[in-house]
């Protein structure tokens, strides 16, 4: 079951990324085309557009891989001319560059005063809220809503799998929550507050639109700790679980606290496991943390040589 959640998801993603597409580049003057048009020119223009909006080549791989799943089951059961129009664009997978930063440049991010700009604080805090919350991507942080917490636990499904996670709340967690939930909104952060669409589909562009405002914000947040410093909603989960194997926590407990479901022999393995393991495995990443932001106040204050 929840692999189809997973794929059904898969497939409403890159669909709104081509519908989007075809709205921006008004091709046909429409947002629906019909499948004997798309050819690999079509496709060609379509992967230039992703590139246009900052996409790397595995996020392009993804949006083309499933638009070519589509595509061929539409013309298998319509028994259609298969023109072949992702021949020439590149649908594998590169290895994942390790993106993480160190715990005390998540440190130095939470001694920025940023008072006189609310919203760059408000990227900063979700930043950090996501490497609290074990590495949760932006998507989940934007559509988690108040009915996801059950006293002590966040408990949701992630948008990309479908898988679903149980996070503890811990201290920087639940103030961060207290600080920014709206008691009018149904939203646990105020990312998608501003729109009172129930439409799927306008509410994921509104998504994707507040997605890279927060991007372009994390820039200038790297620019204040090291010019030579790399910020984006991905940081924070490669910085969890790049830190959590740092301190010798067990793969299979590192896979499991991220919802990786692919990985079906570290399931299986991890069908032993108490969910509390995890848990104390967040514990002990968010004590690093905490020892190192109060050594810097020390040192800031002169407290220590």
């Amino acid at each position: 079951m929840e692999g189809r959640v997973g794929t059904a998801q898969s497939y409403l993603k890159a669909k709104s990324s081509f519908l989007d597409f075809l709205l921006e580049t008004n091709i046909g003057g429409t947002e629906s085309i019909w499948i004997e048009s798309i050819d690999n020119i079509l496709i060609g223009r379509y992967n230039r557009y992703l590139l246009s909006r900052g996409l790397v080549r595995n996020s392009i791989s993804f949006y083309n891989r499933v638009l070519r799943s589509i595509y061929n089951k539409a013309v298998k059961q319509y028994h259609l001319v298969d023109k072949r129009p992702f021949d020439q664009v590149y649908t594998g997978v590169d290895k994942t560059i390790n993106r993480a930063i160190r715990e005390s440049t998540i440190a130095k991010l939470l001694m920025l005063d940023l008072s006189y700009d609310k919203s760059l604080e408000m990227v900063r805090d979700l930043f950090v809220f996501s490497y609290a919350a074990r590495g949760m991507a932006f998507v989940d942080i934007a559509y988690l809503k108040k009915a996801n917490i059950h006293g002590d636990y966040i408990s949701y499904c992630r948008k990309k799998t479908g898988a679903r996670l149980e996070i503890k709340i811990e201290s920087q967690i639940g103030r961060l929550i207290k600080k920014y939930t709206n008691p009018n909104s149904r939203y646990v952060f105020p990312i998608l507050d501003d729109i009172s669409s129930d439409d799927e589909q306008e509410v994921y562009r509104h998504y994707q639109s507040k997605l890279a405002s927060f991007n372009r914000k994390l820039k200038t947040l790297a620019s204040m700790v090291d010019e030579s410093l790399k910020l984006t909603t991905y940081v924070a989960r490669h910085s969890w679980a790049t830190a959590a194997r740092n301190t010798n926590i067990p793969m299979s407990i590192i896979s499991e606290g991220l919802g990786h479901k692919s990985e079906r022999t570290t399931r299986i393995y991890l069908a032993s496991f108490d969910g509390s393991l995890i848990d104390e495995a967040n514990v002990k990443l968010l004590k690093r943390i905490r020892y190192l932001l109060v050594s810097m106040k020390e040192t800031n204050n002169g407290l220590v040589d």
